[in-house]
């Protein structure tokens, strides 16, 4: 059974699209489809059943998936060893990142890695703090940096940063820049989506002080902070958002922001890994960087 074979096996695996698994490896799908024939001829079962353009893991795939995974880190794991005795430190990492510590923490610190490590490449998943902790459940990344605690019995959480959310609004819709908690549902609010952090957070620490998002009348809901911030800048309404990712705007006067007669809204990024996998060197070598710089 060879090694590059189970690597296309977990690539079509994890994306569930021979497409996919195409992209992610930069082989052409008819090549991926032949490995994966090669691999069904060799261990003489069938590993995905095609339904069109979809596929589905058959029970053999299911029980081949963790010892695929197994070989294939024990495998890195031994390049990485006998790449210390070269004093190089080598290899790709895949981080995933919600939205602000993948636009606004992270490059930084990958940067500084890098300085140390230059035989290093990064690829960063970004999506939603939910996203990103089901990406670490399901083994499709190993390190996550997230702005909420998604509740799995299996996640490890470790504090990483901390960081302040506030209430900005474009200079010409609101009357002052100070306000009572209350007088925020005089104003049409732009949101998150449901499964960011930064919504999840601002709910929690807001519902402590007495407010309810129950209570506002909602002007949009958008997927990205980008998206909100522009609707903000351009009067839709007031938002709640990272102070990290206003900072130019703040600078520039494209938006104001509002204080409140309430202690400051603290929330903690967190470094997201998997209880049950142990991390290969080159992860290890990331993640003890990362604490360290915060």
């Amino acid at each position: 059974m060879e090694l590059h074979h189970l690597r296309i096996f977990l690539s079509v695996f994890k994306n569930k699209s021979f497409s996919k698994a195409s992209q992610e490896l930069r082989l052409s799908q008819p090549t991926i489809s032949e490995h994966i024939k090669t691999l069904e001829q060799e261990l003489n079962c069938p590993l995905f059943e095609r339904l069109g353009r979809k596929i589905i893991a058959t029970r053999e795939a299911d029980a081949l998936y963790n010892f695929a995974l197994d070989l294939v880190e024990r495998a890195d794991s031994v390049k990485s060893v006998l790449g210390r005795f070269k004093k190089e430190v080598a290899g790709d990492l895949i981080i995933g990142a919600s939205t602000i510590p993948g636009t606004y923490l992270l490059p930084e610190r990958m940067a500084a890695f890098k300085r140390k490590h230059p035989a290093v490449s990064f690829q960063v998943r970004v999506g939603d703090s939910q996203e990103i902790v089901q990406q670490v459940l399901s083994h499709h990344i190993l390190i996550g940096i997230v702005g909420s605690k998604i509740t799995d019995a299996q996640i490890s959480y470790t504090p990483f940063l901390e960081d302040e959310l506030i209430f900005v609004a474009a200079p010409s819709i609101i009357r002052s820049a100070r306000m009572h908690v209350n007088d925020l549902c005089r104003y049409p609010m732009l949101l998150r989506e449901e499964g960011s952090g930064t919504r999840r957070e601002a709910e929690r620490l807001l519902q402590g002080q007495g407010f309810l998002y129950k209570n506002v009348h909602v002007a949009g809901i958008f997927g990205s902070t980008d998206a909100v911030k522009q609707a903000a800048i351009a009067g839709l309404g007031i938002t709640i958002l990272s102070k990290l990712a206003v900072t130019e705007e703040l600078k520039h006067r494209l938006l104001t922001n509002i204080k409140l007669d309430i202690p400051p809204l603290k929330r903690m990024f967190y470094i997201a890994t998997h209880r049950k996998r142990a991390l290969p060197h080159l992860y290890s070598l990331f993640l003890d960087h990362l604490r360290s710089s915060s």
